[in-house]
């Protein structure tokens, strides 16, 4: 059936029981803002649970809005995160992460800034890109530290930066004029967005704004100003803390930089000392979010924009022995969501659907009445904002096909489990996890060879063994995506995978002529 612009807008606002107070101007679009913290754990939101994080201002998006308890990121590292944020597609398909490419201008074109642009919304862009725009063959290059690879022009208001940025303000060209009072960029990120919603809110066409943090990422520079929050404070650890609590997860898991580089810095001698500034760098985006919401209330705009929050990864803060991120254990994959919509009847409730960074693209466009293009792979959580009792989707996969070889795995949520399918023999034996995460959600014991859990097993392998066939079927071509059909594959021996590995190899581009 083919539905007008305004009758899309209308079955939404009906499905979802949003904006009721509009019920007599179904023509007028929900404004968008999209806020995206880097490396920020899910256990890191005091509305999550956390009662030794301070995060006042964020937690009110989730408890006037919604609270979501299972929100994955497909991809845990933040370039391929970021892409799949932006378009709804899976890692494989945007073709998009260190070492294997950027993002192509017809990806990007059906990306929901761009979908947004088109269907007459003013489309703002502040903070961390996160990867680049390439055609051709400079695709395969992966870097993403020019303006001249980013789509400034493509934004109605523009002030991103390319690669990690940093937090000095003034080292950010888009940045400067907000230095002199904000030298901290969390706090420069504030400020760039009041003056977004004073140039563009109140205004005959809606608004989408994309606001991404650089923090909590490292090197961890909190603001100086908030020194106090967090001085002298002890923390509690939980259950999987550290190396003796991660014995029993697959060699293969242990073979790169989470485990043996980068881990150090979550060492028991320096825990409490490196949580204090991680929280204090969340400390300082909640001030900014802070800024943001009362700069909503003061234009009136609260009542007409949607507000959702989250992360592009969690952060292991040494679970398991683990720094960083990257690996699809709960501490690295999952991350916060908070979601606003004026007048859902599910605000202020919590919810335990699976869901996932491929479903924000598609949420996005549903709210604004565009049409969610066939590419995408991720659903409108919609439904979800009039009854969060509800399931959008059956299982979700995650992916981790950068760094160490030995490191690369597909694994699957389903029905409160995990599964993995380690693949990389050399020196060690393809294997298997699962783990039972209602019960287990620390993934502390491995039950893939318990009697009880047999059947479970079998239902996550054929879900697995469709998930790997999907694969080959859209995988991008020529971005070192394809041998993973034969990598994931539980059926093909280790002998015969061993030859088609590589050497990681980090395309940041073709190599400059001195």
């Amino acid at each position: 059936m083919n539905l007008t612009k305004k009758s899309i807008i209308a079955t939404f606002l009906m499905a979802t029981g949003a904006y009721q107070s509009f019920a007599k101007e179904k023509e007028e679009r929900p404004n968008i803002i999209f806020l995206l913290t880097d490396d920020q754990s899910y256990q890191a939101v005091g509305c999550l649970g956390n009662n030794e994080i301070q995060t006042p201002n964020i937690d009110k998006i989730g408890q006037k809005g919604i609270i979501f308890t299972q929100y994955y990121n497909t991809t845990a590292i933040c370039m391929a995160s970021r892409a799949t944020i932006m378009t709804g597609m899976y890692e494989n398909k945007t073709g998009c992460n260190f070492s294997h490419g950027a993002m192509t201008p017809d990806k990007f074109e059906k990306s929901y800034p761009m979908l947004l642009k088109r269907a007459g919304y003013k489309v703002g862009f502040a903070g961390k890109f996160g990867y680049a725009i390439k055609g051709g063959k400079n695709s395969k290059f992966c870097g993403y530290h020019e303006y001249k690879d980013l789509p400034v022009d493509k934004f109605d208001w523009w002030r991103g930066w390319p690669g990690q940025g940093d937090y000095k303000t003034e080292k950010n060209k888009y940045m400067i004029p907000y230095a002199k009072k904000y030298p901290h960029v969390s706090g420069a990120l504030g400020a760039a967005a009041i003056e977004f919603l004073e140039d563009y809110g109140n205004k005959k066409e809606p608004f989408c704004l994309s606001v991404s943090f650089k923090a909590p990422h490292g090197p961890m520079s909190p603001d100086k100003k908030y020194n106090h929050v967090y001085a002298n404070k002890t923390f509690t650890k939980k259950e999987n803390y550290w190396k003796e609590n991660g014995e029993h997860l697959a060699k293969q898991s242990k073979q790169g930089r989470q485990y043996k580089r980068i881990n150090d810095t979550w060492s028991p001698a320096q825990y409490d000392k490196k949580l204090a500034k991680y929280y204090q760098q969340i400390y300082g985006v909640d001030k900014a979010v802070g800024m943001i919401l009362d700069q909503l209330k003061s234009q009136g705009l609260d009542k007409n924009t949607i507000i959702i929050f989250t992360s592009d990864n969690g952060y292991h803060c040494g679970a398991h022995g683990f720094g960083g991120k990257v690996l699809t254990y709960e501490e690295g994959s999952r991350a916060p969501l908070l979601a606003y919509v004026p007048g859902a009847k599910g605000n202020g409730k919590h919810c335990g659907a699976l869901v996932s960074n491929v479903d924000i693209a598609p949420t996005i466009l549903n709210a604004a009445g565009v049409k969610i293009p066939s590419n995408m792979d991720g659903v409108s959580l919609s439904p979800l904002f009039s009854n969060p009792t509800r399931e959008v989707k059956d299982h979700e996969i995650l992916i981790q096909v950068w760094g160490e070889n030995p490191t690369h795995c597909l694994s699957l949520v389903a029905d409160g489990y995990k599964y993995f399918y380690w693949f990389y023999g050399e020196g060690m034996e393809p294997t298997e996890e699962l783990f039972n995460l209602n019960d287990d959600p620390y993934e502390m014991h491995n039950i893939v060879n318990e009697t009880s859990a047999k059947r479970q097993l079998i239902k996550m392998r054929k879900l697995y063994d469709n998930e790997v066939s999907v694969w080959s079927r859209n995988s991008v071509k020529g971005h070192n995506y394809e041998i993973y059909s034969t990598l994931f594959d539980r059926h093909i021996s280790w002998s015969e995978k061993s030859g088609i590995m590589k050497k990681p190899n980090y395309n940041y581009g073709p190599k400059k002529k001195h």
